[in-house]
């Protein structure tokens, strides 16, 4: 495995100490073997009420984050 030297994109911080990783990306979304696609699901739970209506309040949701973490996820240590 190679090592990650480089990272590009945005630090969104999440004042959390352990995040479970059924919190990142929720078991029900997880029924595809495709890399892409899961950023719109991602803290599904905290991001989103029962309703299914955005919460204001979560880091993740402000404007300026959205294409960020509705891109598709990239192999971090794949060679460039």
């Amino acid at each position: 495995m190679l090592p990650i030297n480089k990272h590009e994109g945005i630090v969104i911080p999440l004042d959390r100490a352990n995040v479970d990783t059924d919190a990142i990306i929720p078991k029900q979304f997880l029924k595809t073997i495709k890399r892409t696609g899961l950023g719109k699901n991602l803290f599904y739970e905290m991001r989103y009420d029962e309703s299914g209506k955005m919460i204001d309040n979560f880091i993740k949701n402000p404007t300026s984050f959205q294409k960020t973490i509705t891109e598709k996820i990239i192999d971090p240590i794949a060679p460039e």
